[in-house]
Parts: structure tokens; C-alpha cells; sequence
């Protein structure tokens, strides 16, 4: 997908850039796969706001993605690719040869009729899903389980790729987009290829509203408030922090905080860490 410019007709418009459509679906999503999706507005399960600057927003609803890819040498046929406004990936709807349909994350060079297939007899092209014990070392994969059966919980989003690098007892050494590197049960199904719609990162904003129709609401610098709000606030001017490094308005490490706990279970699978030395 490409970057798309307009002229600019207005201040904004000089200033922002959106992803060409021009390849995706005219038509409106199947909706059989559609649920609604209520508002959370950063909201937990007790109704407590535990992600801030968040509400608002266009309406849409929930396309469900089959992450699984559970459906064992059944054959498939791309009927169309499509937005989805829940990630920044794209989507393909597939129309399998028993009836069913099932959207899965469109990875890059899916076209539409391509057949595309899952299990452990496909072969190794974009869109084809397998257990990592089935694909050869070195191939870039996506949508990669971290539990068999779970479902796909590792690079999904846009232009994200994860690279298998070595496979010993039963385990799969996998490079993560972050760098870091990760033992994965070799049982785990990944699907083949790139996550598609790379220049997703390159797109401009542009202005203020584009953001508050994504959900996201106004941030307010906690330099510019009142001591009593922030412990960046205060001063005659423009003043520095007073601390040894930013925090958050509850005073906490902002910058480089590790909150990974040291006893956590599944440390033991962590070979290499993001941006260690």
C-alpha cells in the first residue's frame, strides 16, 4: 500500500497523508463476522479509567479474525482484502471450500483468488499457515502463537515480522520485531510471510480531529500545571523537572522503568532481551 497526498487546500490538509485504499474492497464487511463492540474509554472491568486520554471516537464494530487458523487442509480462496478500524493491519476475507468464511490478518503480496492453505502439508508461501515445527529455519513468519492453540498473539500488527531461527528440542528460537529473542513451543501454528500495509508508520496525522476520531483525547503537558497536579508542575517560567528524571503525575519512573516482574514464569524462554548489549 502506498502513501497518499492530497493538495493542500487547508493548513491541515498540507500536513497529513493517509493510506491508498485504491487495492481494498469497495464492498461493506461480511457481516456475519461483525459483533459490537461497546466503548471503553480506557476503562477496566471495574469501570475505573486505567489508560487515560482516551475517549470519544467514531463508532465501528468488531471484525472477528480467526487467529487460530485451525481449519487442517481445507483450501481457501481470497474473496477480498478489507479496512478493518481495530488494527493497523489490513484484512482478507477468505471463502473456504466446505463454505465457511473467516477473516485472517492480510499479510504482504496476498491478492485477491489466491488459494491459500493451513496445516502441516502446505506449502511455504505468503498466507499459509503451519506449526513452526513444519517451517524451515529462516523464514520470515507472523501471527505467531505463543501457547498451541491459544491463537496468534506475536507479530500482528502493520509491516511486523518475526524470523525463525533455530529449532531444538521442541522448542523454536524465534527473533521478535522488538529484537528480542524468544524459545516458542515448536506445536505453535505462525502464518507465512509479512504482515501487509507497511507504510501504516509513515502516515501523517495531519491535525488535532484525525486523532480525536481515532478515540484518543487532548495530553496536557505536566510541566505546564500546577505543582499540586503534577511534580513536573510549578515554577516562575519554564523550569526543568526537579528530579533526577521524569515521572508520572503519582511520581513513578516515566523513562526506562522496568515493571516486568523478576519471577515471572515465562522468563526462562527469553534467550535475548529487547536493546540489551
Amino acid at each position: 500500500m502506498a502513501i497518499k497526498n492530497y493538495k493542500p487546500t487547508t493548513p491541515s490538509r498540507r500536513n497529513m497523508s493517509v493510506t491508498d485504499y485504491s487495492e481494498l474492497s469497495k464492498n461493506g464487511p461480511e457481516k456475519s463476522l461483525l459483533r459490537s463492540l461497546n466503548k471503553k474509554a480506557g476503562r477496566n472491568s471495574y469501570g475505573r479509567i486505567t489508560v487515560r486520554h482516551r475517549g470519544g471516537g467514531n463508532r465501528k464494530k468488531y471484525r472477528i479474525i480467526d487467529f487460530k487458523r485451525q481449519k487442517f487442509d481445507v483450501p481457501g480462496k481470497v474473496l477480498t482484502l478489507e479496512y478493518d478500524p481495530n488494527r493497523s493491519s489490513h484484512i482478507a476475507l477468505v471463502g473456504y471450500s466446505d463454505g465457511e468464511k473467516r477473516y485472517i490478518i492480510a499479510p504482504q503480496g496476498l491478492t485477491v483468488g489466491q488459494e491459500i492453505m493451513a496445516g502441516t502439508s502446505a506449502d511455504i508461501k505468503v498466507g499459509n499457515a503451519l506449526p513452526l515445527s513444519s517451517i524451515p529455519v529462516g523464514t520470515f513468519i507472523h501471527n505467531v502463537e505463543l501457547y498451541p492453540g491459544k491463537g496468534a498473539q506475536l507479530a500482528r500488527a502493520a509491516g511486523n515480522m518475526a524470523q525463525l531461527m533455530a529449532k531444538e528440542n521442541k522448542m523454536a528460537l524465534l527473533r521478535l520485531p522488538s529484537g528480542e529473542l524468544r524459545n516458542v513451543p515448536e506445536e505453535c501454528m505462525a502464518s507465512i510471510g509479512q504482515v501487509g500495509n507497511i507504510d501504516h508508520e509513515n502516515v501523517k496525522i495531519g491535525k488535532a480531529g484525525r486523532k480525536r476520531n481515532m478515540g484518543w483525547r487532548p495530553t496536557v503537558r505536566g510541566s505546564v500545571m500546577n505543582p499540586c497536579d503534577h511534580p513536573h508542575g510549578g515554577g516562575e517560567g519554564k523550569s526543568p523537572v526537579g528530579r533526577p528524571g521524569p515521572t508520572t503525575p503519582w511520581g513513578k519512573p516515566a523513562l526506562g522503568y522496568k515493571t516486568r516482574s523478576k519471577k515471572k514464569a515465562s522468563n526462562k524462554f527469553i534467550v535475548k532481551r529487547r536493546n540489551s548489549k
